[in-house]
Parts: C-alpha cells; structure tokens; sequence
C-alpha cells in the first residue's frame, strides 16, 4: 500500500481548530504563529491549507519571526500560494509589529510630580545660556509631560512670554496644566515684578480655559526657585 500525505482544509477542521473561530473562541493568544499568518493569508494551495502553507513559510527562517520581518515581498512570493496581496497582508502585519515595538522601547513617559523633575528636565538645557528662554511644559490629566515648548528667547534682562501664544499652544495639545520656566542669566534667582505680575496673569487666564498654571520655575546655573515652593502662586 502506498503511503500518501494530504493535509486536512481549515474548512473541514473542528470549530474550534479553525484559525479565526480559534481566535474568537480562546482568545489570540491561543493561536500558534502559523495559526496567525494563516489568518492573514486566508488560504492556501489545492495541496496545502493556509496553516500549512504558514508552516512551511516559518521552517524557512526557523521559526523566527524578525527572519521573516526581514522578507520582502518578492521573498515571499516564491512561496507557491503566495500571490503578492498575501505576501503585502505579511510584510503589513509584521511592519505594525515593528513599529509597534519601536514606540513601547521608547523611555517612559516623563512625569512632573514637583519642582525638582521640572529641575531635572531643564536644568542641563538651561545651563550657561547668555540669554532667557522662556518655555512652557505640557501636562496631561496624570501630570505626564506632553512637549516641552520653547516660547521665546532674548536678551540678558528678560524674553517676551506673551499668554496668547502660552495658551494657544496649551489649548492645542490639550494640556490639563502647564507649568512655567525661565532662566535668569544674571545670576539672580529671585524673581522680579514682572515674573510675578505675569505669573498672576498666566494663572488667572488658565483658570479661565480650564488649564492650570501649577508653578513657575527660575533657573540660575547653580540653582533654582520654585513659585509652587514658596506658596506664592
């Protein structure tokens, strides 16, 4: 007796060993990896089903799936039953992968818990500067940094912070707060009347638009001064 080979259809496999009714019955993380590019793919040959034809395509790389990233289009279409919307369907999923990975292997996002991380965040970017910079930060609702935003820069005894464009930017990025920085390159770490008076107006004007102002922080070279710490916000 001659021994043949043949490979069973999904269509013709239980339910529950059929890939998309596997996925929605056990959820994607009981599908084996041949199981999720059958998915993909859809189907396979007269000979071989698409779990199969996925299998067959894996044992090329030996199983690993960053091989199988590195694979063109044309790669894959020397794969019989492989057409190029199947191999465009592969080349598609693994590149969300990708980028996927890519955003998670980023640093975490940076939260602004008090004045010594807004210190920690500025304070090399502040550092021997001849002239102000004044930025703003960008809070979301958890106080995680959204941008840090550079307003203006100018001369040795003050920069413009002008509130319209404080605020355009805040409103823009839907910032929930917002917290002030400048530097004073003379030295002097106190901050002057008009820090104050446009720390007041900046206040009040977030109040109304909802976006509070929740400090102000003056960098010096070798030190800084916190609205928020000194209770005069």
């Amino acid at each position: 007796m001659k021994d043949y080979q043949y490979s069973i259809k999904i269509s013709a496999l239980a339910e529950e060993d059929r890939p998309r009714e596997k996925l929605l019955l056990k959820g994607k993380s009981a599908l084996s990896d041949a199981e999720l590019i059958a998915i993909l793919i859809g189907s396979g040959t007269r000979s071989f089903s698409a779990v199969d034809l996925s299998k067959h395509i894996l044992s090329s790389v030996n199983n690993d799936l960053g091989e199988l990233a590195k694979m063109s289009i044309s790669d894959l279409k020397k794969f019989k039953g492989i057409g190029e919307a199947k191999a465009i369907s592969i080349v598609s999923a693994l590149e969300l992968g990708r980028r996927r990975k890519q955003i998670s292997d980023q640093p975490k996002k940076i939260k602004i818990n008090g004045s010594k991380d807004v210190f920690n965040l500025m304070g090399r970017e502040l550092m021997d500067e001849k002239v102000e910079h004044f930025y703003v930060l960008l809070l979301n609702r958890s106080n995680h940094l959204i941008k840090k935003q550079l307003i203006s820069s100018g001369g040795t005894n003050g920069t413009v912070a002008d509130p319209k464009i404080i605020f355009k930017y805040a409103l823009d990025s839907l910032a929930c707060s917002i917290v002030l920085v400048h530097n004073h390159p003379s030295g002097n770490l106190r901050p002057s009347e008009q820090d104050r008076v446009l720390t007041g107006k900046l206040k009040h004007v977030g109040e109304n638009l909802e976006v509070q102002v929740i400090d102000h922080v003056i960098f010096t070279d070798v030190a800084y001064f916190s609205f928020a710490d000194e209770g005069i916000l």
